[in-house]
């Protein structure tokens, strides 16, 4: 019991004698016997193999049951791994088997999608030919969506005018090719289309001007301000309607002239009613030379009667007056500064104020009409709109030049209305501006004639003051003197003051007056009637001398005050008096 069975040992036994009896294969040519005859080798040999066979046997039949049972388990645990590895490997082998199926598949796919790639770029190849060859063709008739929906329903604004103007460039296009190539059936399918098209934006811009033209009329609206922004801005607008819509651009231009002729004369009206409340030095027939400044003014000879209280202005000296036609100021006087003024004014200042408003806005209605509706109406079409929208303006310019000059005898104030006139033409032309040529002329054609009846006024009153010497000596001592002098003064008289502050007053605003004008003309008449006038009053002193020197003092006076005059008219003037205060100078 305590050795291992036989069975086994018998087997082994077996294969152990089996090898050696067996016969061996090869046998080697040189054996070392270490020395011994071949029958002790042989002996020993055997001895050897049975002690390893004893050693063998011994060796298992002294394991014992347990150390047997303990190992069987493990070889057990050993044998259920083999079998998890042999079933982990058949999965991995079929896994391994349908990978190499699926890997065919998707080599036939890629293959597949080889072919369709090869495709793909061959066509691709031939389409961009194609394309190379239609593709301008196409582009240039087609209008991108982002185009069409902001024309129908964008906002008019800077995207607007550009969206227009690519409408615009694809109709010239499709118009021309349509001319060259009149079966295409692409410019047939896109005419409609385009003509909707245009037909919206012809919609929208009609309905954004009339816009802007009703808001001019809103209170206290700046019409400039909506010009500039609103209209001037986007004067495309305008040529694209004028252009596919002429009857409806008329119709807006008419409407725009309608508006802007009651905005102008509305304003001005109110502006003409602000300056009307200025108060003004008003000058009549009582400011003649003629008349005695120190006689009560209700027993004038002169005018009807009024307040004897003095005067608190000077009629006959230019003064600082003159400084309105050197400042360098283009602003007008504001309504409501003029409203509130109450420092009395010359005539000149509401004339300025006024025709200084009406040339600034004139001149910017101008500019915008010639760069809002040409191309789209000819230079004779926007001068005729011009005309149209400021000729109820004009008329009321002229009305209230009229107003302030047609009753007034201020000689200086009505000649600086002349060169105040004078100066605006040159403004314009300056600007550019020829609309406003014919109310210049017409405001000249009211002052030259009223400057010239003020002087035929001051001529009368010397005639007749003259004409009153002779018979009349008091009332000539009166002219000649101060009511302290006597009859036989040589002292200037008051009347060589006034008339040499005035001829200084004229000259000094004709410095620059040209040959056609009438000053000199009405210069040499009062001249003469003043000479006249100091020939006769120098009668009344019987002593020779004294009357030359009365004479030659008044001529001296005159010289004096004219001293600083310029001009052609000027200098001639007083070279003239010159020669008289040296005639009498002995």
């Amino acid at each position: 019991m305590g050795g291992p069975p036989r069975k086994p040992v018998s087997l082994k036994q077996d294969e152990a004698d089996a090898a050696i009896v067996q016969k061996p294969e090869e046998v080697e040519a040189e054996i070392d016997f270490g020395g011994l005859s071949l029958k002790d080798f042989a002996a020993e040999a055997e001895a050897t193999t049975n002690t390893r066979q004893s050693s063998s046997v011994h060796t298992y039949s002294a394991q014992s049951v347990e150390e047997f049972d303990k190992e069987k388990d493990k070889f057990e645990d050993l044998h259920k791994s083999i079998l998890a590895c042999d079933e982990v490997l058949k999965s991995v082998e079929t896994y391994l088997t349908n990978f190499q199926a699926d890997l065919g598949a998707v080599s036939a796919e890629i293959e597949s999608l080889q072919n369709r790639s090869t495709a793909l770029n061959t066509k691709l190849d031939n389409r961009k030919v194609v394309e190379r060859i239609l593709g301008p063709a196409v582009e240039d008739i087609s209008i991108a969506p982002a185009v069409v929906r902001k024309i129908a329903e964008g906002p008019v604004d800077d995207g607007f005018i550009r969206a227009l103007a690519e409408v615009e460039k694809r109709s010239k296009i499709i118009s021309t090719k349509t001319k060259e190539q009149p079966d295409t059936k692409a410019l047939e399918d896109i005419k409609p289309l385009l003509a909707d098209l245009t037909n919206r934006a012809i919609e929208r811009i009609r309905d954004h001007i009339v816009a802007q033209i009703k808001a001019i009329r809103s209170p206290s609206m700046n019409a400039q301000v909506i010009q500039q922004q609103a209209l001037l801005k986007y004067k495309d607008l305008f040529a694209f309607l004028a252009k596919h819509q002429p009857e409806l651009a008329s119709q807006i231009s008419q409407a725009y002239i309608f508006t802007m002729r009651w905005y102008y004369l509305n304003h001005f009206t109110r502006y003409r009613t602000s300056l009307e409340k200025l108060k003004l030095n008003v000058l009549d027939n009582y400011d003649v030379l003629g008349e005695d400044p120190n006689a009560k003014r209700g027993s004038a000879l002169l005018g009807p009667k009024r307040s004897g209280a003095p005067a608190s202005y000077d009629a006959f000296s230019l003064g600082r007056r003159i400084d309105m036609l050197k400042t360098s100021s283009m602003n007008a006087l504001p309504a409501h500064i003029a409203e509130d003024e109450k420092t009395a004014q010359y005539l000149e200042n509401p004339f300025r104020s006024f025709n200084l408003a009406l040339i600034d806005n004139a001149s910017f209605e101008y500019t915008f009409l010639t760069s809002y509706f040409s191309p789209s109406q000819t230079h004779h079409a926007i001068m005729r709109t011009f005309a149209a929208i400021f000729e109820p303006t004009f008329a009321l310019g002229q009305a209230f030049t009229k107003q302030l000059v047609e009753s007034s005898t201020d000689t200086l104030g009505v000649l600086l209305c002349v060169r105040l006139n004078q100066h605006l033409a040159f403004e314009l032309q300056r600007r550019k501006v020829p609309a406003v040529e014919g109310y210049i002329n017409a405001t000249s054609m009211l002052l030259w004639p009223r400057f010239q009846k003020i002087l035929d006024l001051h001529c009368t009153s010397l005639q007749k003051v003259t004409a009153a010497l002779p018979n009349r000596p008091s009332a000539g001592a009166a002219l000649l003197s101060t009511a302290a002098a006597s009859t036989t003064s040589t002292a200037p008289t008051p009347l060589t003051q006034k008339f040499a502050n005035l001829l200084q007053g004229i000259l000094a605003l004709s410095s620059e007056a040209g040959d056609d004008e009438p000053v000199s003309v009405s210069v040499g008449r009062l001249r003469s009637e003043y000479e006249v006038y100091l020939n006769r009053a120098g009668k009344s002193i019987g002593d020779a001398r004294k009357r030359e020197r009365f004479l030659c003092n008044n001529y001296s006076l005159v010289c004096t005050i004219l001293t600083d005059v310029e001009g052609r008219l000027g200098d001639d003037t007083k070279s003239h008096f010159e020669k008289l205060r040296d005639a009498f100078d002995k």
